[in-house]
């Protein structure tokens, strides 16, 4: 039988590092607080806090059976190992193997937690994506964007709602805005912020010829109380009525119940279409901006707009953060991580958390965000 001594002592010091980036010792500590605040009778008076109190409290205790469920497996393996020894029982050896791998792997995943520092990216997120420089392909090319973040939205559990959609003159998407919820939302997502680039035989082309096209993909986090932490001047907002259209408005209508707001002394603009009536979409619609200007604020401070905003860049030749190239071959390239791929259907299908985890170990690296 193996020696796999070796694999135990890792396994435990992956464990204990495990307890030191995800504080097990302090939710420990929290734990029975939650607790008590969900028994209070109370609670639902201040539905805000409650649900506070409800999502700290399910984070808490998710992170804690995450960490109480490997420690009983690191526990499993050793077992396995010694009574495989004492019996000298192959299978058991087998088994323990097959579990060091298992345990390997999602210690590996666990581990990116230690990269979601930030002060909302447990959140979710607000996001956006553009169409850009290739006209009809380019819209076209926003709707796949789109559907791919759906997909892996759906994939991981999360919840998606779009507020705004807007269709292109033939085909696609002009501009679609949406929320994606769901805990470490805003944490993967801001991985994908600028611009993205599609290589592939056109099928607007009559000639069947490859065009290139482009869209971009901005995010924000979702600010539960950001109408409480910005002073928003109604003279400095420009409304617009519109009627809802498009892709975005399951309450499709014909009155103009849609809400374009616009910040003059920013440039902000936000819209919403989603709401049943126009009061809701101007409530939702300032929501938003509320949300935009926290976060423009809090660039501001951190003197990293231009770094951060990949929407600033232009959408085109030369400032893409991904190519996907679909001709004359098959991959899809990270250009600041160097994280490729041959399956560029399925990296359009969803399957886009790889290129996400390795730009934030690439970040965590050294390199600029």
């Amino acid at each position: 039988m193996a020696d796999h001594s070796d694999d135990v002592t890792r396994l435990r010091g992956e464990l204990a590092e495990a307890a030191v980036y995800l504080r097990v010792d302090e939710l420990r500590a929290r734990l029975p607080q939650l607790e008590t605040e969900m028994g209070r009778p109370d609670l639902w008076d201040d539905a805000e806090r409650a649900r506070q109190v409800q999502t700290e409290f399910s984070g808490v205790r998710d992170d804690l059976d995450t960490y109480d469920g490997l420690a009983s497996e690191v526990d499993d393996v050793e077992a396995l190992l010694e009574l495989g020894a004492e019996e000298g029982d192959e299978s058991l050896e087998a088994e323990a193997v097959e579990l060091i791998a298992s345990l390997t792997t999602r210690f590996s995943e666990l581990e990116l937690r230690a990269l979601f520092t930030g002060e909302y990216d447990e959140g979710d997120a607000v996001c956006e994506v553009h169409s850009g420089a290739g006209g009809t392909d380019s819209q076209d090319w926003a709707e796949m964007l789109y559907n791919m973040y759906r997909k892996w939205a759906v994939g991981r559990g999360y919840s998606i709602e779009v507020v705004e959609a807007q269709e292109g003159a033939e085909a696609g998407l002009t501009t679609v805005a949406f929320i994606i919820r769901g805990r470490y939302a805003y944490g993967w997502l801001r991985a994908e912020r600028g611009v993205h680039r599609l290589v592939r035989i056109s099928p607007f082309d009559a000639q069947a010829r490859r065009h290139t096209a482009f869209a971009s993909f901005s995010v924000v986090p979702w600010i539960e109380d950001a109408t409480d932490q910005v002073d928003i001047d109604e003279k400095d907002l420009r409304v617009d009525t519109f009627r809802s259209s498009g892709a975005g408005g399951q309450h499709v209508n014909t009155t103009d119940s849609a809400v374009r707001i616009t910040h003059l002394p920013t440039g902000v603009v936000v819209s919403c279409q989603n709401e049943r009536s126009q009061h809701q979409n101007r409530d939702r619609a300032m929501q938003m901006l509320a949300i935009q200007l926290v976060e423009l604020q809090r660039r501001d401070r951190e003197d990293q707009l231009a770094a951060e905003a990949g929407e600033s860049k232009k959408v085109e030749w030369g400032s893409q953060i991904r190519s996907y190239v679909l001709q004359p071959y098959q991959q899809v390239k990270d250009e600041r991580s160097g994280y490729t791929s041959g399956n560029p259907e399925g990296v359009l299908d969803g399957q886009v958390s790889p290129f996400m985890e390795a730009w934030l170990r690439w970040q965590r690296a050294g390199a600029p965000s």
